[in-house]
This record gives C-alpha cells, sequence and structure tokens, in this order.
C-alpha cells in the first residue's frame, strides 16, 4: 500500500473511532460501575480487549452483519437490560454481590453489548480499511485505549456526581431504541418512521431517567 494511502487511511480511522467511542464507553462505565477501582480496570481492559479481538474476525463479515435479522433487535433489549440492572445496583448496598461474579458478570456484559452496538463501527473501519487487514487491525485495536479512557472517566464521574447514573441509563435508553427499531427485521415488518423513531427514543429517554431516579429513591426508602 502507497504510504500516502496508508496515512490517510490511519487518520480516517483514528476519526471515525473518536467519532463513535462514546456509546460504547458509556454502555462499559455502566457495566463496571459498582465494581472496586482495580476491578474496574481489569473488567474495562478485558472486556474491551476481548471484544476488539472477535471485532477484527468480524470485519470481515459486514455484508453479512448489517443484514442479520434480530442482532440488533437483540443488543438494543440487552442495552436495556444493562440500564435497569445498573439503577437497581445504584440501591443497593456495594458487597451485596461477591466480587468475583460482579467481575465475571461485567466482562460478559461488556463483550456482547460492545458487539452489537458495533456494527457501525465495524462497517466504517472495513469501508475505510479497502480490505486491508493491517489497517483494520489497527483501527479496532486503537479503539482499545480510547474506550477504555473514556469508560473510565465516565465510571469515575459516576461516583463523584450520582445524578450521572441517571442521566447515563437515559443515554443508553436512547441507545437501546435506536438499536431495537434500526434491526433488519423491525425495518422490514414495521416499515417505523424517523419521527416515531425520534418519539420512541425520547419516551426510553425519559422513562430510565426519570423512572430510575424515582425507583432508586424509593428503594432506598424501603432498606
Amino acid at each position: 500500500m502507497p504510504f500516502a494511502h496508508l496515512l490517510y487511511g490511519v487518520f480516517w480511522i483514528v476519526f471515525i473511532d473518536l467519532l463513535l467511542a462514546g456509546d460504547n464507553a458509556l454502555v462499559i462505565a455502566m457495566a463496571v460501575r459498582s465494581l472496586a477501582p482495580r476491578e474496574r480496570r481489569i473488567g474495562t481492559i478485558c472486556g474491551a480487549a476481548v471484544a476488539v479481538v472477535l471485532r477484527v474476525g468480524l470485519t470481515f463479515f459486514t455484508a453479512k452483519l448489517l443484514d442479520s435479522p434480530f442482532l440488533k433487535l437483540a443488543g438494543g433489549v440487552f442495552v436495556l437490560w444493562i440500564a435497569v440492572k445498573v439503577l437497581f445496583d445504584a440501591s443497593d448496598p456495594p458487597d451485596s454481590v461477591p466480587a468475583p461474579k460482579r467481575l465475571g458478570q461485567a466482562i460478559w456484559y461488556i463483550v456482547f453489548a460492545d458487539l452489537t452496538m458495533s456494527i457501525d463501527n465495524i462497517i466504517a473501519i472495513a469501508g475505510t480499511s479497502n480490505g486491508h487487514i493491517e489497517l483494520i487491525v489497527f483501527g479496532l485495536a486503537l479503539s482499545i485505549p480510547f474506550v477504555v479512557l473514556s469508560a473510565n472517566l465516565l465510571a469515575n464521574l459516576m461516583d463523584r456526581y450520582p445524578f450521572t447514573i441517571y442521566l447515563g441509563a437515559g443515554i443508553l435508553g436512547r441507545v437501546a431504541g435506536d438499536m431495537i427499531l434500526t434491526d433488519s427485521f423491525v425495518t422490514r415488518r414495521w416499515h417505523p418512521s424517523t419521527t416515531f423513531e425520534y418519539v420512541v427514543e425520547g419516551v426510553l429517554f425519559l422513562l430510565l431517567m426519570v423512572g430510575g431516579k424515582i425507583l432508586c429513591d424509593r428503594r432506598k426508602c424501603r432498606k
């Protein structure tokens, strides 16, 4: 590959990683929020690394991935479930679940959610790399430090400012709504309009943010 083309590809891959890393970082931050600082770092790095390794393989099947029914639907439902679980965890005592079990669950959540959320990232990098394996590996590996750093910053922010937990849950609700309504099965079966998508995403955002705050307050009062 000519050096100029290589630099051009690297530039656009870095730009794509920066642009698309936000949602993935948020879901990782929510998944590891209840862990201790050391386990949080381990869970974030391990989960992101495993997900990226799997992404490299999946990049070669982007056309099939894009058209796979129920993939984004399942991912959207799972992201919703993570958001709800984090809201429940926010009102539980820190030691209510054994640490090893928490760490294993967090890594599993990160891998599955990251893969189903990263179809756009996979497709963008596959298109930019023009099939060059070295650019594909570089682009997907580069997403690890971006996502890990962002996720740790977000998790620390949630520790310091608890209201950001509810904001994060609301954002995950919007992300989940977008994933569900853009799944190939849903679009072929019901053809949701852009307006309907915005309405559903807005409702899920408010439901998880406001409803989550009410739910946590009630659970804390009962305890």
